[in-house]
């Protein structure tokens, strides 16, 4: 908790204001002479900064000065990021502490044009300018490491980096290999100028084609925080030997938590039953982990850094250590948990009537597989088909639930969420049924096998409970007028939907400008298309029309969702944001200690943005993940025939995917023949001039899988011979003599608007 301060202390507003116009660096001497403090306020004065400091108003930065969080110190070290084509110079803090991603600043060098390359080093004076930053040299530095992931190659006696990032084509030379051997995947330093630029091995990480490796890959090519201090450690430890304290005790209740068979963490458990009126009285338990993370705690600290677990297929970076994440505040089967009870009236139509929030103790029934529940259920409604006939006996239910709790806790869960179901479909949410792949590994780690995963009922029936449950938090925090970080979900822009309609078009579906836009909009645009040949091309354009969801202190509303409100609630193990919407509602509510710090709320804009950049980081790092698994997995395909979808058509060529597996590869333009190819970007197709030979979004070739790259991720394919462009595939010496050779620029004629 904040200390209380001196009467003659100046606000925290103040300090903020006076570091923000201060024309030099603000130290403590400086704020204290400012301010006219001496003697004993000076050491009050001191824990003041040291209050904002943990509360993420003020950092320090070099020589102790302070400056404001999530801004740029006024002297400062910076490193050259990029330089583009108008002589334009943008460098980045090189030390950077605050929570939101470090800003990309313009190096102001008078007289001259830059001298400076990627890499250098500069203490430079900075000043902010409408809404960013520009700064002034001041002196030029020595060179630090700059740190590059890849593999090592060897051509005669020299030896490679082949970068692990598939939109690198760059290899760079090494120039000392340390103890790394051909094959192994390696750090480098980063070192020289261009065109000059080599590379020294700084760590050496093992083989790349390791069952661990793909993960270990994301996990440094992204710089996602994978290992704990022990600080953090340490503190997990202590928290999780308290006691839960006093709590409405519903250990008595059969509640159930229904997750993937390889979950490595369960954040909610779910329990129903009626209330004798035609309605349902329901409980969403969900693990009280600001119970134990409290605000400005090293665990707290951490969290917010990482924002979010990350979840790959042979591990899991958590967001907070072990001990917690996957013990103490997971809802483990006949273990006394400390949870955060939301309590649901919902109506026979499926309609939310009230709500309440409780601090409570569960003792988790059962962990049910979704599979599990699934199968009982269906095992559940073929016996009742059989006892429909008098001459069947009841066969037994088959399967890993027990009997009791298919009566006691599946059954009445079910028939909830038939009522839940219904509102939703009233409600006509956006529904794009577009398949998860799955990768399923061995004890060792090996892949047997990449899946979609199933779409099940008990997957529908989960996901509705934890909808009005994020949806009772959202409302029950306006009640209060308490700050709430909402998840928001835009609709989509008119640039977007201007492209969705040309798209549409070339499938004669009309698609109006001019109507109101809403999620089921685009659902009667599927159940026009049917189940035609175009249908799963079509929903993965809709996707792309749709604007990315993010966490925002605004209430905006859940697009996607077709709700007015609505907030995270239900993963707070694994979801920062769902953590500071648990403290709002233990403060709002006042429900105990662990409640949101006052002054937190004005820090949710920045706050919202930094954990929706994290969250896209972790989402890239996980489909990078998968993409590597399937390129290993179909590495001993290579030469073979693969049947593909193209996914993609770009002026430079198309990229396609194998069927029932995933994995984008490209084809590039040159490749097709010896004609040009027009890109018509409304259609979202290569078309030759010659031939009309077309290739477009959503159409099923076969393609010879020529390259599967499991470090990159990435893959490449080739027409098969005799159908190139039509024709009979080209030889070298045709490609050659036809100015189809490396370097020439692809042979595209391009129609429409531009990229955007």
């Amino acid at each position: 908790m904040p200390r209380k301060r001196s009467a003659g202390l100046p606000s925290r507003k103040q300090i903020l204001d006076f570091i923000a116009t201060s024309d030099q660096p603000a130290g403590k001497r400086e704020i204290a002479r400012a301010f006219g403090i001496s003697g004993q306020d000076k050491i009050d004065l001191k824990r003041l900064l040291n209050d904002m400091a943990d509360e993420g108003l003020i950092d320090h930065s070099r020589g102790r000065a302070f400056h404001k969080a999530g801004g740029v110190p006024k002297v400062t070290v910076l490193r050259v990021a990029e330089a583009d084509d108008g002589g334009n110079v943008w460098a980045v803090p090189e030390q950077w502490h605050a929570e939101t991603p470090a800003p990309k600043i313009r190096l102001v060098e008078r007289g001259r044009r830059s001298a400076l390359g990627i890499g250098d080093r500069v203490l430079a004076r900075t000043e902010e300018k409408g809404q960013g930053f520009v700064a002034h040299p001041m002196k030029k530095l020595a060179r630090s490491a700059e740190l590059s992931l890849g593999v090592v190659r060897q051509e005669g006696e020299r030896f490679w980096l082949s970068p692990v990032d598939k939109r690198e084509r760059r290899e760079l030379f090494i120039s000392d290999l340390k103890d790394a051997e051909p094959g192994d995947l390696v750090l480098c330093e980063v070192t020289g100028r261009p065109p000059r630029v080599s590379t020294r091995v700084d760590a050496v990480l093992g083989d790349p084609f390791a069952p661990r490796s793909f993960s270990l890959i994301a996990i440094h090519k992204h710089g996602l925080r994978h290992e704990f201090a022990q600080e953090a450690i340490d503190e997990a430890h202590r928290v999780s030997q308290q006691p839960l304290g006093e709590r409405e005790d519903l250990t008595h209740l059969p509640i159930v938590a229904i997750d993937p068979e390889d979950a490595r963490d369960h954040d909610d458990a779910i329990w129903a039953e009626a209330d004798g009126e035609g309605g349902w009285n329901a409980i969403v338990a969900i693990a009280d982990v600001s119970f134990y993370v409290r605000p400005g705690s090293e665990l707290d600290r951490e969290a917010r850094a990482r924002g979010n677990s990350v979840y790959f297929p042979d591990r899991v970076v958590p967001m907070l250590p072990e001990e917690l994440s996957a013990d103490i505040c997971s809802l483990k089967q006949g273990e006394d948990r400390a949870a955060m009870a939301c309590h649901l009236k919902i109506s026979k139509e499926g309609e939310l009537q009230s709500w309440r929030f409780s601090r409570a103790k569960v003792r988790i029934a059962a962990n049910i597989a979704y599979e599990d529940a699934q199968a009982a259920m269906d095992a559940a409604a073929e016996e009742r088909i059989e006892v429909s006939s008098p001459t069947c006996e009841m066969p037994p239910i088959e399967g890993r639930v027990p009997q009791e709790l298919v009566e006691g806790a599946l059954k009445p869960l079910w028939a909830c969420w038939r009522a839940l179901f219904a509102a939703r479909q009233k409600r006509d949410p956006l529904e794009l049924d577009l398949p998860e792949r799955r990768v399923v590994l061995d004890e060792k780690g090996r892949i047997t096998s990449i899946a979609p995963r199933d779409r099940l009922e008990a997957h529908r029936l989960v996901e509705d409970f934890m909808i009005a449950a994020n949806v009772a938090a959202a409302r029950a925090l306006e009640a209060k007028k308490t700050p709430v970080m909402y998840r928001v979900h835009e609709p989509p822009s008119r640039e977007k939907l201007v492209g969705l309609k040309d798209y549409l078009s070339t499938f004669d579906v009309e698609f109006s400008l001019g109507q109101v836009i809403k999620p089921g909009t685009f659902n009667r645009i599927i159940e026009r298309v049917g189940e035609s040949e175009g249908r799963e091309e079509i929903m993965e354009q809709l996707l792309r029309t749709q604007m990315q969801a993010r966490y925002a202190p605004e209430r905006l509303g859940h697009f996607g969702l077709a709700l007015a409100t609505y907030a995270h609630f239900t993963s707070p193990i694994r979801r920062y944001a769902d953590l500071l919407v648990h403290r709002a509602l233990v403060k709002a509510y006042k429900l105990g200690d662990g409640g949101l710090p006052a002054g937190d709320e004005e820090r949710f804009e920045q706050i919202g943005e930094q954990i929706s950049m994290l969250e896209r980081r972790a989402m890239e790092a996980e489909r990078e993940t998968i993409d590597r698994y399937v390129a290993a997995y179909l590495s001993d395909q290579v030469g073979q025939l693969v049947e593909c979808r193209i996914t993609g058509v770009q002026p430079f060529g198309f990229f396609a995917t194998v069927e029932d597996l995933g994995g984008d590869g490209l084809v590039l333009a040159k490749d097709l023949g010896t004609e040009y190819f027009r890109y018509d970007e409304a259609a979202k197709q290569l078309v030759g001039d010659e031939t009309g030979e077309t290739y477009r979004l959503g159409q099923r070739l076969t393609l010879r899988l020529a390259e599967a790259n499991p470090v990159s991720g990435s893959l490449r394919f080739e027409l098969p011979e005799g159908s190139y462009g039509g024709a009979s595939a080209p030889t070298r010496r045709d490609r050659m003599r036809t100015g189809g050779r490396r370097g020439r620029p692809p042979n595209i004629r391009h129609q429409g608007r531009g990229r955007r």
